[in-house]
């Protein structure tokens, strides 16, 4: 599978129109990659769905899909952070997210995301 787990900092980039982002999207939508966004994420960047048009239309493209946070995936987010000795679980939610799914995260964070999954194909923007 290809495509991208997005973090809340790439949502609000998505928002801002923040080139990086957009082409990321662009590309996926043009390829018809996966973009897959933990819903915690959702929850961290939405405010007003009327005026948020952006991020409306974003989570409602066909290549985008909000994976709910289920208690499977809130228990591996707690044990990636009792492992990586940090405690966000948004964040530990879309590292896990993306290990699952062999996918690359496109954030803001890098570094944090880094701490979480070493390992992880991580695209700042």
């Amino acid at each position: 599978m290809s495509g991208a787990v997005l973090d809340s900092g790439a949502l609000v980039g998505f928002e801002r129109n923040d080139r990086r982002v957009v082409g990321i999207v662009a590309r996926a939508l043009h390829h018809d990659d996966a973009l897959l966004v933990p819903a915690g994420v959702v929850g961290q960047v939405w405010r007003d769905g009327g005026r948020q048009v952006r991020l409306v239309r974003l989570l409602g493209s066909p290549v985008c899909q909000v994976v709910a946070l289920d208690d499977t995936a809130a228990r591996a987010a707690g044990q990636r952070c009792g492992a990586s000795a940090t405690s966000d679980v948004i964040d530990a939610s879309v590292a896990v997210l993306a290990r699952q799914r062999g996918l690359r995260v496109v954030t803001s964070d890098p570094d944090d995301l880094r701490r979480l999954d070493p390992g992880l194909d991580v695209r700042p923007v």
